[in-house]
């Protein structure tokens, strides 16, 4: 698989004459410019409602800043030579139902100033972004949000559903044997190196998962300067009965309410794990722990298997909520990258109003799980969806049923039915972080 630099691709014409025409410029940034850097991250803080920026916490981004391609919208008129509006974007490989990796559009750092909305800003940036990775040849964009009531009309689907978990240690406790391995406390370098190394090896046996960078470990591990929490951040990794580091995971302890004196709650920051075995030792070190009551983690996979590790599963607080949202910009492309559950042979009818993905296409999927797809004119699809309801469907983890239910897919019960035996992804797709 190919993967292309994403800073090599110019500004989106289109964008560019939309917003000048309002007196706004349109523009990639030159990373080697170290004012338009500056002025660019701080922006994007602002943006996210973070703190000023200080010269450390600059310095810890700008790698990151220097590895994408950072589009901003200035007006003359702002005399701090900031943007009033930020992207930036990387082409990445997302993992696949059934093994195999797929060139991916990611989207980041979407902000508009407060200052200027309303006059198309979000709008051209979206579509921007999406006509610069369609003539870029990749077949998909994704994100997560801040927003989810936002992208949908960019034909964006929330395709990858995690859990939330709330544990109450004390009533939950804990029901599976020990492994052969040991946990072992490590410092905050090590700790990012760790999180980095195991997630990069984990990260292809789940789809929609994605790699990390320097900078996300780092954060996740307590070196950000500006993480208000940094001090608190604490880590262990697991090594199996060989000695071999099979997980990892960044913690925080914070005590609880008043009146509740060394009773504290600990916060999962990530948890990465390439065996069962190392989950469910990373889990029982969380539940486990002395003095906490409480245990909390976010980002986790619909099928991880804590709520079948302890004794009483009312003691688990599990918030489903959506967080990977892609879109398919080449159908043909991405059907057929991806691997499926069943046969299936029927024509969708797709609509885009954007154009990428609009059209009828003939999937036809073998017993052996590959798909060939090609462009149909049959004037009568089995199935009519928008383009965002496929990019749900994409990585295995939303049901067609649920969609057909919610009016979002037209066609009749044996073609639902026949979707979702196919469609469906073991394992569940799962993405750990933010980006």
């Amino acid at each position: 698989m190919t993967i292309i630099d994403a800073r090599d691709i110019p500004a989106d014409s289109a964008s560019a004459g939309r917003l000048s025409a309002r007196g706004l410029d349109y523009r990639v940034i030159d990373v080697s410019d170290a004012a338009a850097a500056e002025a660019f991250q701080r922006a994007v803080s602002r943006g996210f409602l973070g703190p000023e920026s200080t010269a450390e916490a600059l310095a810890f981004g700008r790698p990151t800043f220097e590895s994408r391609r950072n589009t901003g919208v200035y007006d003359s008129a702002v005399p701090d030579g900031r943007p009033v509006a930020t992207i930036d974007s990387w082409v990445t490989p997302m993992t696949l139902p059934g093994g195999g990796e797929l060139p991916m559009w990611a989207i980041s750092g979407v902000t508009v100033s407060a200052t200027h909305r309303r006059r198309g800003i979000a709008r051209a940036l979206l579509e921007g972004e999406l006509r610069a990775a369609a003539a870029a040849g990749v077949p998909l964009a994704g994100l997560t949000v801040s927003e989810a009531t936002i992208y949908g009309r960019y034909g964006f689907g929330s395709a990858v559903p995690v859990m939330r978990y709330r544990v109450d240690a004390r009533r939950a406790g804990w029901a599976a044997p020990a492994a052969p391995g040991r946990l072992e406390y490590i410092d905050r370098d090590a700790l990012a190196d760790e999180l980095g190394a195991v997630h990069e090896r984990a990260r292809t046996g789940r789809p929609g998962q994605i790699p990390g960078w320097s900078a996300r470990w780092g954060g996740m591990a307590g070196l950000s300067p500006s993480d208000s929490d940094r001090d608190r951040v604490r880590g262990v990794r697991y090594r199996d009965g060989s000695g071999e580091v099979r997980g990892a995971m960044a913690y925080t302890l914070a005590e609880e309410g008043s009146g509740t004196a060394w009773r504290h709650t600990l916060s999962v920051r990530l948890l990465v794990a390439e065996t069962a075995e190392a989950t469910a030792e990373l889990w029982r070190f969380a539940l486990e722990h002395d003095l906490v009551d409480g245990v909390e983690a976010e980002l986790r996979p619909v099928d991880d298997p804590l709520p079948w590790l302890v004794h009483d599963q009312r003691g688990v607080t599990q918030t489903l909520h959506d967080h990977g949202w892609l879109r398919i910009l080449d159908v043909a492309a991405c059907l057929t990258a991806r691997r499926y559950a069943a046969p299936l042979d029927l024509v969708l009818g797709v609509r885009d109003v954007l154009g990428f993905a609009d059209g009828e296409w003939r999937l036809r999927i073998g017993a052996d799980g590959a798909a060939q797809v090609e462009p149909a004119s049959t004037g009568a699809p089995d199935v009519e969806l928008d383009v965002s309801a496929l990019s749900s469907l994409y990585a295995g983890g939303v049901r067609a049923s649920a969609l057909h239910g919610a009016g979002r897919i037209e066609a009749d019960a044996d073609a639902v039915a026949a979707i979702d035996r196919s469609f469906m992804s073991t394992p569940a797709p799962g993405l750990d972080i933010w980006y």
